[in-house]
């Protein structure tokens, strides 16, 4: 099949398509016109691919987790599972990192809304009070 063909099966663009050849995660083979053609096998590899970044990997560690899937085995698994327990405790801790970049917006909103009802008190102090007569008093 080609790779439009491709894409439509698998639900992604001709460009991830591509992407994906490019940073090795799929292969085809060539037309004596260059065009790419795939199996239906490739179908399926492309669907795996997008789960594998739908779970926060990158290509290049989507890369080394292929060959343990082509030539499953045993030692396969064990370096798989190691580096995926890797990718998670990445995530972890960039999800920690939010937390805390989330907590910190938090304390700003805080202090701007205390900041904002102090300055509806004061006005609200101001319009109460008794006016000046003088003609030079300014407000801003």
């Amino acid at each position: 099949m080609r790779i439009g063909e491709l894409a439509t099966r698998a639900g992604v663009s001709v460009r991830s398509v591509r992407y994906y050849e490019e940073q090795g995660l799929l292969t085809s083979t060539r037309s004596t016109s260059g065009q790419r053609h795939y199996t239906d096998n490739e179908v399926e590899r492309v669907t795996f691919v997008q789960r594998l970044y739908a779970a926060g990997l990158s290509s290049r560690t989507i890369a080394e987790l292929l060959p343990c899937v082509d030539s499953p085995s045993e030692e396969g698994s064990d370096i798989a599972l190691t580096r995926m327990a890797q990718e998670r405790d990445r995530l972890s801790e960039h999800i920690a990192d939010l937390i805390r970049t989330r907590d910190a917006l938090d304390g700003l909103m805080t202090t701007t809304r205390t900041h904002r009802e102090a300055l509806r008190a004061a006005a609200a102090a101001a319009a109460a009070a008794p006016t000046s007569a003088s003609p030079s008093a300014t407000t801003c």
